[in-house]
């Protein structure tokens, strides 16, 4: 996993901050709990970034049609195309709090095939998806509508892909560190 050579210098942000758009957001996104990720106080510096990834996170969630597995193991695996420490770490914890085994997230993490069939499909698509820049053969795209998943499901990964950019990048150019 990699940062960029830059990092930025832009301070976390918090519910208490001095300018109340940026309050206002934070405590809207972290809801009742008040806790903020290291990651969601840093994507605060840019209002309209938190906006876009939240607004993604809770439309995929609720409408892409995927378990909370499938949705975790999607994530892990752009996260980990996109060589991102962080968001890797957040969706492997993700994937455990889901119920996917231990050995099918380190199948995801080393690249190995999966045990079961319908989900290395998912995983395979989804690397196919952000390998070619979201030019998937008729061959690939037929191997994950095969598997059972839909047309509309593939514009959820496109949705995931942008959400997942959001986060990768911005842990890249903030250096972003897992929780222990």
């Amino acid at each position: 996993m990699t940062y960029a050579e830059y990092k930025s210098n832009l301070p976390s942000r918090t519910a208490q901050d001095e300018d109340p758009v940026i309050a206002d957001l934070i405590t809207r996104v972290t809801g009742k709990s008040g806790a903020v990720s290291a990651l969601y106080a840093q994507m605060a510096n840019a209002p309209g970034l938190l906006e876009a990834y939240t607004s993604g996170y809770r439309s995929f969630a609720k409408e892409s049609g995927f378990t909370p597995a499938e949705q975790q193991l999607i994530m892990l695996e752009i996260s980990r195309f996109n060589g991102c420490t962080y968001c890797t770490w957040a969706h492997s914890a993700g994937a455990r709090s889901a119920q996917v085994p231990e050995e099918t997230i380190a199948a995801v993490m080393d690249q190995r095939q999966l045990d079961d069939v319908r989900l290395q499909s998912l995983v395979s698509f989804v690397r196919t998806m952000v390998a070619t820049r979201g030019l998937p053969t008729s061959e690939d795209s037929r191997r994950f509508l095969d598997a059972g998943y839909t047309e509309q499901q593939v514009l959820y990964i496109i949705l995931a892909i942008s959400m997942k950019t959001i986060t990768n990048y911005t842990s890249h150019i903030f250096h972003t560190q897992p929780s222990a």
